[in-house]
């Protein structure tokens, strides 16, 4: 972290102390309870101990959470109860602060909470209890109060800067001051009894250790930032009722030094704790305050109140003021009172209101984005930019967090169940704070002059005069006894000289005798200041001797003291090296469990990321199963009606063909008892017969098979190519009839490279039919390419071919019954007759196709 220059004049590298930007103190935060108004009033945060807080869901958070119930811990460097005193908090909060002020060095102090929470009770406080501002004011004039400087010896420049004017330039500015007209707001004026009561403060606080040999002076200043608007409250310009004048908003700019400040700000010089709380009193008057639902006074506006501290040293005498500005700091507390954060579905905020609230959530969003920024460039080594220039707040007090000086922060939260939700985002802000460090500044060098002399020149001065008193010398009331016969006796005037007489011998007598009267009396005045120049000489001598003794006996103490201070160094120097040692261990294993964090981290969102992507697939999995079982229970319904379907349509074709056999069974019984002298025409009327019951009883064609093409076979395969496709698992049935392609690419599965080389596809399918018999089935089709380069097969007829036993035939056309013989030949005849008309019969959607082959089978007849 870069640490930002001191508010102060530069000083000269000869007396400059280079700080230590590796010593880093944490932002030191503070809790402070406010008490409840009612006594059975339902409370969400608890006190546990001097340093933890406990805060838990109230009733109703619960009820509307479905019993959700959260119970938190929050830890701070100190917790106020709503038991402890205002001086209990400035003493731990505040005096720190005010110490280094006095010793050079800056400090900031800001009251964070929700509206209401007690921030403004807190900074400023009650009659009779005041608040942390009158009391840090206190306790500056009361540590300062005998080395302060006259008015106007220490003068503020526009640039953030100090300068020291002479004694007659101070005194003709005082002059001039005090001949202008005094504004009514600024004469004097008896202070008001509530003021009088938070000022009164009885504990006479100070700093014992405060430097003897320098002088100082006290600046003060009040601003508040409105709506990201800087306004100074301590403006005095003079109002024209006829064109009333807005006040202007102040700029921020930065000094030589690379501070912020406001430019143009007024800032008055105060000599007392009276004078400085009195025009805090007047600008507070003009801070911007409103009535809300939550507070009747809620305070719209950011205050800052501004405390200045100008020091410089002595010169060697002890008498006069140093004024190289090398020398001169300029110290700077701030106190700041932090409008509340709320929420205007609380505040019921309208208008100018709902404004000023965004402003202020605003402002106070990017505080906390500022110091999450912090937490985390010091957490994890990064450089991310800190916003401090989105708000004027931030913009202002940056040089703060960069290691200017020590920030504090008093989180005031108020108990009550309403205020649960802003309460714990306020604890969150605090606990993030609480991990941000800021480099401790360096410590302010001495001049390098002799201490000590404002005191010791005093002490000369009153043993010179008591010396002076005890030898009869002139002292303060006795100017001795020849300053009295001085005044006494008087030089004798002298008489006329002129002669009017040459006779007259009375005039030169006369004035001889008065001459040697003079003379004689001045030669007794030189007398006795020779002997009283010879005192004072004696006087100093014993001065010097006593001196010189003190200073021996001052010198065996020095250098006791000097031996004991080495001792001391040695073990500072141990206890340094010791701390230092512990402070690399401390880094070794802060990094270490920064490293097995940041792995931890990793891990923990591998995990997350596995188990979220494990759970996609089980819901996934469970999303296919549910949509499996649709379709496996789709499937099987439209299964199984397309089973009954066809268990239906073989139901009726086997009724069919049961009813024809019956009607050929009915005719050849009918044929075969005819009788004998109708057996030479029989031949042709049976034939005749069976042809006409042939057609009457044949099942009517399919519907929805094409007409049968006329074409030739072999002029329509002399140009096409075929894939013939044979299971491996068909077996050859040696029927009558046997399709067969030629010229034909054989596969036994679909192959894409013979596609590419035909143009037309068939499939030899067989199965069992209804009878037990294999029925074989030729599915035919066109190939063509598809726009993605490959071959599609559409399927255009099929063909059926099926065998039926011709002993079977004639097993179910034989009578029970044994015939006569003369009867044998005949219906032997007849029954051969029915199966060859009957051998194969074939069921075909269209013609047979190209190339059939046909094999005839011998048929043997029985004797």
């Amino acid at each position: 972290m870069k640490a930002a220059a001191r508010t102060k004049t530069p000083r000269k590298h000869a007396f400059k102390k280079a700080s230590n930007n590796s010593l880093k103190d944490p932002v030191g935060v503070y809790c402070r309870v406010r008490p409840v108004g009612v006594s059975n009033q339902e409370c969400c945060i608890e006190v546990i101990s001097s340093t933890t807080v406990q805060v838990h869901s109230p009733d109703g958070y619960r009820i509307a959470r479905n019993g959700e119930y959260k119970e938190v811990q929050y830890s701070f460097k100190e917790v106020f109860s709503t038991s402890i005193s205002q001086k209990h908090v400035f003493d731990v909060v505040a005096k720190p602060l005010v110490e280094d002020l006095i010793r050079g060095k800056n400090g900031l102090l800001f009251t964070y909470g929700v509206t209401g929470s007690g921030k403004t009770h807190t900074m400023t406080g009650s009659p009779g209890e005041g608040g942390l501002l009158p009391r840090c004011l206190d306790m500056i004039f009361n540590s300062i109060a005998p080395f302060q400087a006259k008015r106007y010896v220490f003068k503020l420049d526009d640039k953030n800067g100090v300068e020291v004017q002479c004694e007659v330039d101070a005194l003709l500015e005082r002059q001039k001051r005090e001949a202008l007209p005094v504004p009514k707001t600024l004469g004097k004026r008896q202070v008001d009894p509530e003021i009088a009561d938070m000022i009164n403060v009885q504990d006479n606080c100070r700093l014992e250790d405060v430097d003897e040999d320098s002088v100082y002076s006290v600046f003060v200043s009040y601003i508040e930032i409105y709506n990201n608007y800087i306004y100074d409250l301590l403006d005095e310009s003079p109002l024209d009722p006829t064109k009333p004048k807005f006040p202007q908003s102040k700029i921020l700019r930065e000094d030589q030094n690379h501070n912020m400040y406001v430019a143009g700000c007024t800032e008055v010089e105060v000599k007392s704790t009276e004078e400085a709380f009195e025009v805090f009193w007047r600008g507070q008057k003009k801070r911007r305050i409103a009535h809300t639902q939550l507070n009747r006074e809620s305070s719209r506006s950011h205050s800052v109140f501004l405390i200045k501290l100008a020091q410089a040293p002595l010169n060697a005498d002890g008498d006069n003021v140093l004024q190289e500005k090398e020398l001169i700091s300029l110290s700077q507390l701030s106190l700041v009172d932090l409008a509340g954060s709320e929420r205007t579905n609380r505040t019921k905020a309208e208008g100018n209101r709902l404004r000023e609230a965004g402003n202020i959530n605003q402002s106070l969003m990017t505080l906390r984005t500022c110091i999450e920024a912090l937490r985390e460039n010091q957490t994890y080594g990064t450089n991310k930019m800190v916003p401090y220039r989105d708000s004027k707040l931030t913009h202002l007090f940056k040089n703060y967090f960069d290691g200017e000086g020590k920030v504090r922060m008093i989180v005031c939260v108020n108990p009550k169940a309403e205020d649960y939700d802003e309460s714990l985002q306020v604890m969150r802000f605090a606990e993030i704070t609480q991990e941000v460090e800021v480099a401790r500044p360096a410590d302010k060098p001495l001049c390098g002059l002799t201490p000590g002399r404002r005191f010791k020149n005093e002490a000369f001065r009153e043993e010179l005069s008591r010396q002076l008193e005890i030898r009869g010398g002139p002292v303060d009331g006795d100017r001795g006894p020849l300053v009295r016969e001085l005044l006494l006796q008087n030089f004798p005037p002298v008489p006329s000289c002129e002669l009017l007489d040459i006779n007259d011998d009375q005039t030169l007598p006369r004035l001889i005798e008065v001459l040697e009267k003079r003379h004689h009396i001045r030669q007794n005045l030189s007398e006795e200041f020779a002997k009283n120049v010879l005192c004072v000489k004696n006087m100093l001598q014993e001065l010097d001797a006593s001196i010189v003794s003190k200073e021996n006996f001052a010198q065996v103490k020095i250098a006791e003291r000097e031996k004991i201070i080495t001792g001391q160094k040695t073990e500072i120097e141990r206890l340094e090296k010791k701390a230092r040692t512990l402070e690399y261990k401390i880094d070794i294993l802060e990094k270490t469990t920064a490293i097995y964090e940041e792995e931890k981290r990793n891990l923990q969102q591998e995990l997350e990321s596995k188990s979220q992507k494990l759970q996609r697939q089980v819901s996934d999995k469970r999303r296919l199963e549910a949509r499996l079982q649709g379709m496996v229970t789709e499937t099987t319904m439209k299964w199984e009606k397309e089973c009954e379907r066809r268990v239906a349509a073989k139901q009726l074709e086997m009724q069919n063909k049961l009813w024809v056999k019956d009607e050929k069974l009915k005719q050849l019984k009918a044929i075969v008892t005819e009788p004998k002298s109708n057996k030479p025409e029989r031949p042709s009327r049976e034939k005749d017969r069976e042809k006409a019951l042939q057609r009457s009883l044949s099942p009517p064609p399919v519907p929805n098979a094409p007409p049968v093409r006329l074409r030739h076979r072999r002029s329509r395969s002399a140009g096409e190519r075929w894939v013939d496709h044979k299971p491996p698992s068909n077996i050859q049935t040696e029927t009558v009839m046997q399709p067969q392609v030629p010229h034909a690419i054989m596969v036994t599965s679909a192959n894409e490279k013979a596609l590419a080389k035909c143009d037309k596809y068939m499939l030899t399918h067989q199965e069992l039919a209804s009878d037990g018999e294999i029925e074989t089935k030729l599915i035919k089709g066109d190939v063509f390419k598809t726009r993605g380069g490959g071959q599609a097969v559409q399927f255009t007829e099929i063909e059926t071919l099926k065998q039926e036993s011709p002993t079977g035939r004639k097993r179910r056309s034989s009578p029970s019954s044994p015939r006569p013989p003369e009867e044998a030949s005949e219906s032997e005849w007849t029954d051969v007759e029915t199966r060859c008309s009957v051998a194969v019969e074939m069921k075909a959607g269209s013609h047979l196709g190209p190339g059939y082959q046909h094999h005839a089978q011998p048929k043997r007849r029985k004797p």
